[in-house]
């Protein structure tokens, strides 16, 4: 099997990422901070570790910050709903997940305003459309780095700025950055990071976090059993106790701990290179095929390893379909759980066919998905 769905979710997952799980579901076993024998301690460090390589990886100032999570779509709802009041507004724009669209649409019920700023045909944001946007009652910038349609790299260094000249906090959806772009919070003025474990970090489903930042607080999603202070009915006020209620997910969390192991070691700029000299093939690759539009820029430093296109006279449905059962390549077809993205780009309602290789994938299998492109473009 050729799999070219990474922006879903990396696959395979590397020996370390297995064997980490395994080895806490046949050794360890237990949630953390349940209990002072030595199998919780030993839970207590492997969830310790994992805090303390994310801090390292994304320039956190305090590791106790990062909130597990079960995915970044909690993670973003957590941000959201966890900070925003009737009569706030936030900022966010045409090309988001449903993950953010659709917490945000809901709050818009009950009296936050927000505003979405267009992206172009690309679905490259302009700062100058965000400040423009901004209001005395704006609390929060809420936006993608990359676009899971498109792949362009948002201008989020220059937006975190003015967020953070303007006294407003600033939430990054790192779905698609995080593990594929070097990220450092501190440098971009950003005060919440959201991020799945599944995707560049390498570990498996279930798994996310939530940065906060230091003096930020917000109301949690749940509240329960914390493994501490369990003689008071009220919520722990100390993070990470106070958003991580229920027994959390401790083997993938091991997982993802390993994930990011990896990337330290290897480090996020050689990853970043691998798959820029993919993305390149790729992108050149298809210019050359008879009737296929490139969707987003053509200038490979502006995107990420996400590539959406579309096949003239042939629905993105039918492509991919014919890429799974005769030639064994996985790619992923329709509208990608951002149809605001697809207005965008005029891509909606079919949405578009979206390759996007990962940190294993290598330059044969680019030329078989080219190969097989061009064979069903010919047809």
């Amino acid at each position: 099997m050729n799999y070219l769905d990474n922006a879903a979710t990396s696959y395979p997952k590397p020996p370390e990422v297995i064997a980490a799980m395994t080895s806490f579901l046949t050794v360890v076993g237990v949630g953390t901070g349940r209990g002072s024998h030595r199998q919780g301690l030993a839970a207590n460090r492997i969830v310790y570790q994992a805090r303390e390589r994310i801090t390292e990886l994304f320039h956190l100032p305090d590791s106790s910050r990062v909130i597990f999570t079960h995915s970044c779509t909690e993670s973003l709802n957590l941000a959201v709903t966890g900070l925003l009041r009737p009569g706030d507004h936030v900022i966010t724009s045409t090309m988001e997940h449903n993950s953010l669209v659709r917490p945000l649409h809901r709050l818009s019920l009950s009296g936050v305003t927000v505003t979405k700023v267009a992206g172009d045909r690309d679905g490259f944001l302009n700062p100058r459309d965000v400040a423009a946007a901004l209001r005395p009652e704006t609390r929060l910038i809420a936006l993608s780095h990359c676009s899971n349609v498109t792949g362009v790299i948002q201008p989020v260094a220059e937006i975190g700025a003015l967020a953070r000249s303007r006294g407003i906090l600033f939430l990054l959806d790192g779905a698609q950055s995080a593990g594929y772009l070097p990220l450092d919070v501190m440098e971009l003025s950003v005060d919440l990071l959201a991020a799945p474990g599944h995707k560049g970090l390498l570990g498996p489903q279930g798994t996310g976090f939530l940065y906060i930042a230091p003096g930020l607080e917000l109301e949690p999603l749940l509240v329960g059993g914390t493994g501490g202070a369990s003689s008071d009915p009220d919520q722990p006020t100390s993070s990470p106790e106070r958003y991580e209620s229920g027994t959390p997910n401790t083997p993938g969390i091991a997982g993802l701990s390993a994930g990011v192991g990896i990337l330290l070691q290897r480090g996020v700029r050689e990853i970043r290179r691998h798959e820029q000299r993919l993305t390149v093939t790729l992108l050149v690759g298809l210019q050359t095929i008879p009737g296929v539009t490139v969707h987003g820029p053509t200038d490979p430093r502006q995107r990420v390893g996400v590539i959406s296109f579309t096949l003239a006279g042939r629905d993105p449905s039918q492509v991919g379909f014919i890429l799974d059962q005769e030639f064994q390549i996985v790619v992923r077809v329709g509208l990608h759980c951002a149809p605001d993205a697809h207005r965008t780009i005029g891509t909606y309602p079919d949405g578009t066919i979206r390759v996007s290789p990962g940190y294993a994938t290598m330059k044969a299998d680019v030329d078989a998905f080219l190969d097989a492109l061009r064979s069903i473009a010919g047809r």
